[in-house]
């Protein structure tokens, strides 16, 4: 997929002040200071797109992004760890929730993961409310330009066989850099492959 444009649409304080849901959606969501802004941009091309901070928890509402005027992509708040009171982090588990089982055009999440930690209860977590709440996702694994060679295949490995403890099949997996834009390709095409598959379906979202 060539990305010919990219431009923001909204923020949105809770899910139904969301645009209209006319066209595909992929949604990002990871753990605060997973890298999740830092991949919108390199996928966009834009290194300004999504903001980026170094701090974690910065992304506190639902963006929108239009691209190529036909699918949005949306970045949510990250779940954990945020420098948040309590019951500001049960608002955004809320509103995350709310979006992820009501946003009726919402085709795949893609659920970051930092490929420099062995695996983590938080995640594990999401991922398995993920599977119970009938919601397709996929598994990026984020900043493994941060490791050694092999480091990275190892965490891949041990996520997927903490995964198949519970799970029968694992989801799509990719492994990313958004420095290098390792990766990055692959989603591009899965989210091109997919739209066209609806398109060919003639698959609405808003009736």
């Amino acid at each position: 997929m060539v990305i010919k444009t990219a431009e923001f649409v909204k923020s949105s304080q809770k899910w139904q002040d969301c645009p209209e849901p006319t066209m595909a959606e992929y949604a990002f969501i990871g753990r605060s200071n997973v890298g999740k802004s830092s991949l919108i941009n390199a996928m966009m091309n834009h290194k300004d797109l999504a903001k980026t901070s170094q701090t974690p928890g910065k992304t506190q509402l639902i963006n929108h992004f239009l691209v190529n005027e036909n699918w949005f992509l949306t970045d949510l708040p990250g779940y954990g760890y945020a420098k948040v009171s309590k019951s500001l982090r049960k608002d955004f588990e809320k509103l995350i929730t709310n979006y992820i089982l009501n946003r009726q055009n919402l085709v795949n999440l893609f659920v970051l993961i930092d490929s420099r930690l062995t695996p983590q209860k938080i995640d594990l977590e999401f991922m398995q409310w993920c599977g119970e709440s009938n919601v397709p996702f996929s598994i990026v694994f984020t900043k493994v330009d941060k490791l050694k060679p092999g480091a990275a295949d190892r965490n891949v490995e041990a996520y997927k066989k903490e995964l198949l403890n519970t799970w029968e099949d694992l989801p799509e997996i990719y492994v990313t850099s958004a420095e290098k834009k390792t990766g990055t390709d692959n989603i591009l095409k899965f989210i091109s492959e997919t739209n066209q598959f609806l398109i060919k379906n003639k698959v609405r979202f808003d009736d």
